[in-house]
């Protein structure tokens, strides 16, 4: 009986090498036409399957000969042309690109020919730079809505020392009037520059500057005692409730309890809800979930991490609430005296 050998396996065919289309060949020679630069920015923003057929475009290129790369461009521009009544439409396209891209105020800027805005420096000019005493005792003199667009224009260290000279009877007028400031006018700056005389020199040509009073405000407040923020925002609360309520929110936040003491989170935990704490404690860091969990007994430890294991999905608008009302009892036990929040202008020994 004949020996029965098995017959050698077929290797399976290798794959078809893959072949650039007339696409690729544009492409590549359109990167070579405009140079090392810009196609060095192109690539970056390509992937790298499409920096392969462009490769394999290139190749083709360089195999067909000298006058591959003058066709392709040939072909390219006829593909332009081809365009029709798209390319009418080409201004309201690139700019949607470019809003989607950079922002609708850059995009604005560079289409209909807007000077971008000055920085601060040039804006304001020498009072961007002026020692906060004597800014305080030029601003002192004038209407809060003035100093509050003044110190919404500098920078935050620079506009807490100005804000700490000027009288206290008019932080908490200037602070509300800075929360709501997002614009300002070029008119109103050089206004604003004419009533400071020589303090105040910069004069803006155009455009609308953005600034954050919002957040400058917040600043001074964090850097406040705590019964002095307690009087600004009273204040501020006598006229736009909703203001004091979104500025107290950001002023102390649920994740800044984990630099309180061991004798004030204890202090706390007794004041709170502890349904309310297993909510807010859902959304909460491990850093911070473990220091309320230090400060309690044992037995109330094991028990409020069983409840957090064997809770299921909570609505992030419920565990934001309840984060917000603890923040504000640990806000109302500093304002009493009870427990301390150490601000950023504060140091302990």
């Amino acid at each position: 009986m004949p020996d029965l050998v098995a017959a050698p396996a077929t290797p399976p065919p290798a794959p078809a090498p893959e072949r650039p289309g007339p696409g690729a060949q544009r492409a590549a020679a359109v990167l070579l036409g405009v140079g090392p630069e810009v196609a060095a920015a192109v690539f970056k923003l390509l992937g790298e399957a499409e920096l392969r057929r462009i490769a394999l475009g290139a190749k083709a290129l360089r195999a067909r000969g000298p006058k591959a790369i003058t066709e392709a461009l040939e072909q390219f521009v006829t593909s332009m042309e081809t365009v029709g009544g798209d390319a009418a439409a080409g201004d309201d396209l690139l700019r949607e690109v470019a809003e989607r891209a950079l922002g609708a105020d850059a995009a604005r800027r560079a289409f209909d020919g807007v000077v971008p805005p000055p920085p601060p420096d040039e804006v304001l000019g020498p009072v961007s730079q002026a020692d906060p005493e004597a800014l305080a005792m030029v601003l002192q003199r004038e209407q809060p809505q003035t100093v509050a667009l003044v110190l919404s224009s500098l920078d935050g260290p620079r506009a807490v020392g100005v804000m700490e000279r000027l009288p206290e009877k008019l932080r908490p007028d200037v602070l509300r009037r800075m929360a709501t400031i997002e614009s300002v006018a070029p008119e109103v700056l050089r206004e604003v520059g004419h009533a400071l005389s020589s303090e105040l020199k910069a004069v803006v040509a155009g455009g609308m500057r953005k600034v954050d009073g919002k957040a400058t405000a917040l600043e001074i407040l964090r850097r406040s005692p705590p019964q002095e923020q307690a009087q600004v925002l009273g204040e501020i609360e006598r006229d736009d409730a909703q203001l004091a309520g979104e500025l107290r929110g950001r002023l102390f936040t649920f994740g800044d309890l984990v630099g309180l003491a061991d004798r004030d989170l204890q202090l706390l935990l007794r004041e709170i809800d502890g349904q309310r704490l297993t909510v807010a404690l859902k959304g909460a860091t491990a850093e911070l979930r473990d220091r309320f969990l230090q400060n309690l007994s044992a037995r109330a430890a094991e028990m409020l991490a069983d409840d957090l294991a064997a809770m299921g999905p909570v609505k992030l608008a419920s565990v934001e609430a309840a984060q917000q009302e603890i923040a504000k009892a640990a806000q109302e036990l500093a304002q009493e005296g009870r427990i301390t929040i150490v601000n950023p202008a504060e140091k302990m020994l």
